[in-house]
């Protein structure tokens, strides 16, 4: 590719802050309302006009489990988001745990409050465009764009909850992506039907494909919906006759990539509309005048960058249900990677035997996340929380999702806070001690290592 060397000019920078939150999904949420509730100032910048992510703008219709079958493993503010969605949703159980229903509007509103409630500020529609760091490895200020152009911002400590690492690996530190060869976990362009029978819905054929009389079978045989690509078709009542979905798969998806993720967001449209349309054929009593409502503003990414941290989680970790003496959150999600694309042509049988040897804990286990995970080598300034930590592969499969990154995101920015007030600022020297004593204290569940 040609290169082209930008003119030398100075832009306006506000070097005001001392924690400066990079993504507003779940864990840049609780990042931001975490840091400014320890006392830093606290910026939260998101390149979208809401806040929630995957849950929000993405519109994945339910949150993974929060429970080990036992208790809440995702408590703090992880806790009050949860607990605040299923509130304001009249058709959900109180006591339900696991695979709960999300309104996304309602989610929005309460990220909003979350966040803003807790004393940071927040700037929407901002992206992040570029990140200077000296030698030393301390990020000295990073560059947004938004409506008034360019403009930098500096604070003493950055927490990086963009999803792919950006911040942090455009300071400098190392990462691995996908599998040994690079593949990545397929994408799923979330959408949402309304004007659904709901009492069909609900007392007809579950629509999972794990169901042998799930419609989507049909749909599948009958070879008139080439768009819908195979058998994934997570589902909720999201709302009155209103069902999300997290279906399909859409295959060689690079988040990191622009043009990649323009070409899933067209094909994710084009899947939504033919899931529209085959169960208005071949679920006519539920789906027969349903209206295809929308479709997510962000693509559903699994994976991309997984940075290198001071320790990195393995899946013997996770198999041994291992403790650590920093550890900042427990995670009991199985181990969830969606099959890849050679795997299509396997028969359903074949498939079902594939998702059966999945890693999966026995009631009332979960291992820990020690916060060296959330720190990258060689970064002294920039604090990692999300889907981006420092994982094997395996792993990240469990720890990629809302419930994991929830918790992750108030350690993270507790962190943060903590170093910040600090004399020599430095992610990596944060007692962890004390760190742990205050998630205790707002409530986290973080049960005694021996």
């Amino acid at each position: 590719m040609a290169e082209y060397t930008l003119k030398s000019r100075t832009i306006d920078l506000d070097d005001t802050w001392e924690v400066i939150v990079v993504g507003g999904g779940p864990a840049g949420c609780t990042a931001a309302a975490a840091a400014a509730r320890e006392g830093a100032k606290t910026l939260l910048i998101e390149a979208t006009g809401a806040l929630g992510g995957m849950g929000t703008n993405g519109l994945v219709p339910a949150w993974c489990p929060f429970s080990d079958e036992q208790q809440i493993i995702y408590r703090g503010l992880a806790e009050r988001v949860f607990t605040a969605c299923k509130r304001g949703m009249p058709h959900i159980d109180e006591d339900a745990l696991d695979w709960v229903a999300i309104d996304p509007e309602l989610l929005k509103r309460i990220y909003d409050d979350l966040v803003l409630g807790a004393g940071a500020s927040l700037l929407f529609n901002t992206a992040l465009c570029a990140v200077e760091s000296d030698d030393a490895g301390k990020v000295s200020a990073v560059v947004v764009a938004n409506k008034s152009g360019l403009r930098a911002y500096r604070a003493k400590v950055y927490v990086d909850c963009t999803g792919d690492a950006d911040l942090a690996v455009w300071a400098g530190a190392q990462y691995e992506q996908g599998d040994k060869g690079g593949d990545l976990q397929p994408a799923t362009h979330c959408f949402v039907l309304t004007n659904v029978d709901e009492y069909a819905y609900r007392t007809g054929p579950r629509l999972h494909a794990n169901h042998p009389n799930s419609p989507i079978w049909n749909i599948l045989r009958s070879g008139k919906y080439p768009q819908i690509p195979d058998r994934h078709s997570c589902n909720s009542l999201i709302g009155p006759g209103t069902v999300g979905f997290n279906a399909g798969h859409i295959w060689n998806v690079d988040n990191t990539d622009p043009a990649s993720v323009s070409r899933a967001l067209v094909e994710g449209r084009k899947i939504a509309a033919a899931y529209r349309d085959g169960l208005a054929e071949f679920y006519p009593k539920a789906f027969g005048n349903a209206f295809l409502a929308a479709t997510g503003g962000l693509m559903g990414i699994r994976e991309t960058r997984r940075i290198v941290g001071d320790y990195t989680l393995t899946a013997e970790d996770y198999l041994a249900r291992r403790g650590f003496a920093d550890e900042i959150c427990r995670n009991c999600y199985y181990i969830d990677i969606h099959y890849a694309f050679a795997d299509r042509q396997r028969s359903p049988e074949q498939l079902e035997q594939l998702k059966k040897s999945t890693i999966r804990y026995e009631k009332g286990e979960s291992h820990g996340v020690p916060y060296r995970c959330l720190t990258p080598k060689g970064v002294r300034n920039v604090v990692v929380a999300g889907r981006s930590v420092s994982c094997d592969r395996t792993v990240q499969g469990s720890v990629r999702v809302m419930p994991v990154c929830l918790a992750m995101g108030e350690a993270a920015g507790m962190a943060g806070a903590h170093a910040a007030k600090a004399a020599d600022v430095d992610v990596h020297g944060v007692d962890t001690d004390r760190l742990r004593q205050r998630l205790k204290e707002e409530g986290a569940y973080l049960p005694d290592v021996d």
